[in-house]
């Protein structure tokens, strides 16, 4: 006897069914199309990579053996740290002895004995870690520098609170102060894990009574912060001693959303051919400063991208669990425009969600003189609108101190502290101005002194009968020099180093009155 046919599957089951091949369909061609854009993407930029950049040097692609990863941490105290230090620019010295010293590269670079670079810097000792004791210890300070830079960025901030009775320790960052191949293969966690250790020897030996302040600048500024939020989380490490403020200069909170494009840009890096190599990079250039690369690969992106992801994941996560108000006094140095990490991160994302006097804003406004309305940019004068506007609207409850000019036709500033609850600011004047043909202070100026010598921008900046890299005027056509010259009229020194000077000695005095180690 025939087997009766089976019946047809209920419309339900049909409708499921040819709705998951629809969907499979759309699944897989969407994902396909994804394929092709982020191929288009990488192989765009390996063609600007190839094309556009110049070759690599020596030291674009030696990896020196011995940079401390995270791997390192457990056991070591601040002098192991320096003793591997030691032991990784003897490897550098070592590989720059085998370069060719009359390559057009080589001469005049940082790494050339008688070039200007090493004139301006002799020996370079600030590209290492170090720590200085004043005679009568009042408190703890370390100090990390930013992306690309070198410990030479903290020194003028270290040298107003080592006068103040800190010891200051200042950290090189692994991938930082040695050649710019140290920052292909830097790692985020290394940072951190290097941080540990020294906040960790400071820990250690500072006594309880007195106060711990974290500083960074740019990168610095990320990795001071979420130390602070990592202190106040639930399992906080209790070898890790809390802050007692952050200062932030500069501080990378955000970063703009094409940096999350650099886990792949660099894929055709891992290529085995050298002139793929060139891949790794967004930018080459002449080593020319003793103290900060100019080359930049991807990677250094990927990495302090990481970083303000973590961040803004931490403060997220604090703010939903309601611990900030256990987080220690902010004290932020920030300019109302910076090119490198924008300023919002800062003022909004950061301040917009603290409360108390004890936080304080210090916001760098641009040159508000009548004379630039036709060039400035609307940006800035937005960013200070909407926080003055919070304090009228009751919806700023952190200190601000604003700098700016006093009227729109006078190059004097003043500074107008606002405090929470207060609509009105209490005006001071500085007896300051602005420079001739300055229209702002920026992210990289913002801890140098207007004479430092190797950023200052005042006459007479300078060492050794080098003038400094800040005050260079140099004028032609674009493609005169090997460097863009557009980056050469960036303001690298910070006009009004006194009002954050002052700010620096206000808040260390208020901590330290009355306590001695």
């Amino acid at each position: 006897m025939p087997t009766p046919p089976s019946p047809p599957p209920p419309l339900a089951q049909r409708l499921l069914f040819g709705l998951s091949r629809f969907t499979w369909r759309w699944l897989m061609r969407a994902a396909m199309l994804a394929a092709l854009v982020l191929l288009a993407v990488t192989s765009g930029f390996a063609a600007y990579a190839l094309l556009m950049l110049p070759p690599v040097d020596p030291w674009h692609v030696t990896r020196l053996n011995g940079e401390f990863t995270a791997g390192d941490e457990a056991g070591l105290d601040f002098a192991g740290y320096q003793a591997l230090e030691a032991k990784l620019f003897e490897a550098q010295r070592a590989a720059v002895a085998t370069m060719p010293t009359d390559a057009p590269y080589y001469l005049g670079s940082r790494y050339d004995p008688n070039g200007p670079a090493l004139r301006l810097a002799p020996g370079q000792p600030y590209n290492r870690s170090s720590r200085r004791t004043p005679a009568q210890v009042r408190g703890a300070a370390l100090l990390i520098h930013g992306l690309s830079d070198s410990p030479y960025s903290m020194q003028s901030v270290a040298d107003v609170l080592l006068a103040n009775g800190f010891e200051v320790t200042i950290l090189r960052l692994p991938g930082h102060g040695t050649l710019p191949s140290g920052m292909v293969h830097m790692q985020y966690e290394d940072w951190v894990a290097a941080m540990h250790v020294a906040a960790r020897d400071i820990s250690a030996r500072l006594p309880k009574n007195l106060p711990f302040y974290m500083a960074g600048y740019s990168t610095g500024g990320t990795l001071s912060l979420t130390y602070a939020l990592d202190a106040i989380a639930p399992g906080a490490d209790v070898s890790l001693r809390a802050p007692t403020r952050v200062l932030l200069f500069s501080a990378a909170v955000e970063l703009p959303s094409a940096a999350a494009l650099t886990p792949i840009l660099d894929l055709f890096a891992k290529v085995p051919i050298r002139s793929f190599e060139k891949v790794n990079w967004q930018s080459i250039g002449p080593e020319y400063d003793p103290y900060k690369f100019v080359s930049f690969p991807v990677n250094a992106t990927r990495q302090v991208y990481n970083a303000t992801q973590h961040l803004q994941k931490k403060l997220l996560e604090a703010e939903q669990a309601g611990r900030l108000a256990q987080l220690p006094s902010i004290v932020a140095f920030q300019s109302a425009v910076d090119s490198t990490t924008g300023a919002h991160g800062v003022a909004t994302t950061v301040f917009g969600r603290l409360k108390g006097a004890q936080h304080r804003l210090v916001l760098f406004d641009v040159n508000r003189h009548q004379r630039y309305d036709f060039v400035r940019r609307p940006g800035p004068g937005a960013l200070v609108q909407e926080v003055t506007t919070g304090f009228a609207s009751g919806t700023r409850s952190h200190t601000l101190v604003l700098l700016t000019n006093r009227t729109r036709d006078s190059d004097d500033i003043e500074t107008r502290e606002y405090a929470p609850g207060q609509r009105e600011p209490v005006i001071t004047v500085p007896g300051l101005g602005w420079p001739a043909h300055v229209v702002s202070v920026g992210h990289v100026s913002m801890p140098f002194p207007p004479d430092d010598p190797l950023y200052g921008y005042m006459p007479g900046s300078g060492a050794n009968g080098v003038p400094s890299i800040g005050s260079w005027a140099v004028r032609g056509e674009e493609g005169a020099l090997v460097l863009p010259l557009g980056a050469l009229p960036r303001l690298r020194a910070n006009p009004f180093w006194s009002v954050l000077k002052a700010q620096l000695e206000a808040v260390a005095a208020a901590d330290t009155t009355g306590t001695t180690k």
